[in-house]
C-alpha cells in the first residue's frame, strides 16, 4: 500500500513539471492569430490597454470620442464624447461646448483616469487648427488635455498644453503627465499633485513617442524630426541624448529597463539600444512606414503596426528576429498589449480595432 502512495505522488509530481502554468508561457513562441474584428462609428488613431480589463480607442476628430471596450468580451462599454465646458474649468468666457480631437490614451497607475491628448480644439475662439506639417511659428492653435474620470466615464479635468498634442504618459509613481507636443516642439510635465503645468521642455522638430523607467527617474522621448532620444532627468529636467537613428516615432522599454526600443518610420525598422552598456543594439525592417508598437509583459516579444504596408510583425526582442507579419487592415496605426489575455489591439485608421491572441 505504501508502494502504491508513492508511485502515485511520483506521477503527480511528474505530471506538474510536464505542464507549466499559464504564466509560463514565453511569448517570443506563440502565434499571433486574428480572433476579434471590431466595427462602430470609430476612427482610432491609438488603442491602449488600462492592465485592468478595458481597451479604449482615441478616435479624433472624424468621430470625436474615446470608446471603452471589455478586454476580454471586447464588448463596448463606453462613448465618451470629446465635448467639453471651458468655461467649467476656467479656461473660457464662453458658455459653448468645445469639441477635442482624441490622439492617444494614457491611464493613471492607480487605473483612477484615462489621460487622453486632443489633436485640436473646436469652438468659439479656435480657427487655426494644426497640422501635421508645422513649426512654433505657425501659430496653430494650442490644445488641451483630458481627464477623464474611471468611475462615471466622464471628462473632469482640462489641462492646457502645446499645439498639436500627441502622446501622453503618466509616471509610474503618479507624479506626472508628460504630453509630447508636435508643432510646438516641447515636452509639457503636469503635476499631478498641484493639477499645473510645472515645465515645458524643448525638444526639437516633431516629439512623439514617450517612455517612463519603472523608477519614475527618466523619460525617454522621440524626436520624430530628428534623429535622437532626449532622456530626461524626471528629478532635475536635464537632459542627454541617445543617437538612435533618423525619424524615431515610438519608444517602449523592456520590462527590466535595460533595453529601448524603438520604431523608426522611415525606413520601417525597429531599433534597440541597451540602456546599460549605452550602445546600439540590432535592428529589424518590418514594413513600409513602422508606426506604433508594444511590447509583450514577459519582455520577448515586439508587436508593431506598418501603416502603409497594411500588416502587424511580431519581433523577438533577444534577437531582433521578424517572427511573424500579418495582413492587418488598411493604415494600421495604434497598437496596444493587454497583458491580463495576452491579446494584442491594433487601431485601424479607417474605422475597426483588431484583436490578436499570442496562443
Amino acid at each position: 500500500m505504501r508502494n502504491r502512495f508513492l508511485t502515485l505522488i511520483l506521477i503527480t509530481s511528474l505530471c506538474a513539471i510536464a505542464i507549466p502554468a499559464q504564466s509560463e508561457v514565453v511569448s517570443a513562441d506563440t502565434k499571433m492569430k486574428l480572433i476579434k474584428t471590431i466595427n462602430g462609428s470609430i476612427s482610432p488613431k491609438s488603442v491602449r490597454s488600462s492592465g485592468d480589463g478595458v481597451v479604449s480607442a482615441h478616435n479624433m476628430m472624424y468621430r470625436h470620442s474615446v470608446t471603452v471596450y471589455d478586454a476580454k468580451t471586447f464588448e463596448l462599454l463606453h462613448t465618451v464624447p470629446d465635448s467639453v465646458s471651458l468655461q467649467k474649468f476656467g479656461y473660457s468666457k464662453n458658455s459653448a461646448l468645445f469639441k477635442g480631437a482624441p490622439v492617444e490614451g494614457s491611464y493613471s497607475p492607480d487605473g483612477k483616469y484615462l489621460y487622453v491628448t486632443n489633436y485640436a480644439m473646436y469652438g468659439p475662439g479656435y480657427n487655426k487648427e494644426g497640422h501635421d506639417t508645422c513649426s512654433p511659428t505657425s501659430g496653430f492653435d494650442t490644445s488641451f488635455l483630458y481627464r477623464i474620470n474611471r468611475s462615471n466615464y466622464e471628462i473632469d479635468s482640462v489641462y492646457p498644453v502645446g499645439a498639436v498634442p500627441k502622446v501622453v504618459e503618466v509616471t509610474p509613481d503618479n507624479k506626472y503627465v508628460l504630453v509630447t507636443n508636435w508643432c510646438s516642439y516641447t515636452l509639457t510635465v503636469i503635476s499631478i499633485d498641484t493639477q499645473k503645468v510645472v515645465k515645458s521642455i524643448k525638444i526639437g522638430r516633431y516629439p512623439r513617442g514617450i517612455s517612463v523607467s519603472k523608477d519614475s527617474k527618466k523619460a525617454y522621448v522621440a524626436e520624430m524630426g530628428g534623429n535622437r532620444i532626449h532622456v530626461i532627468n524626471l528629478e532635475d529636467f536635464t537632459v542627454t541624448y541617445i543617437p538612435i537613428g533618423s525619424n524615431p516615432r515610438a519608444i517602449v522599454l523592456s520590462p527590466d529597463n535595460s533595453m529601448l526600443y524603438v520604431t523608426m518610420n522611415l525606413s520601417g525598422r525597429v531599433a534597440s539600444w541597451d540602456l546599460l552598456a549605452n550602445k546600439p543594439g540590432k535592428t529589424v525592417k518590418t514594413g513600409n512606414a513602422a508606426r506604433s508598437l508594444a511590447i509583450s509583459s514577459d519582455g520577448t516579444a515586439l508587436f508593431v503596426v506598418n501603416f502603409n504596408s497594411d500588416t502587424i510583425s511580431k519581433v523577438r526582442t533577444s534577437d531582433m528576429k521578424l517572427l511573424q507579419t500579418l495582413s492587418a487592415c488598411n493604415e494600421p496605426i495604434g497598437i496596444t498589449y493587454d497583458a491580463p489575455t495576452g491579446n494584442t489591439w491594433v487601431a485601424c485608421y479607417k474605422g475597426q480595432v483588431k484583436v490578436y491572441s499570442n496562443n
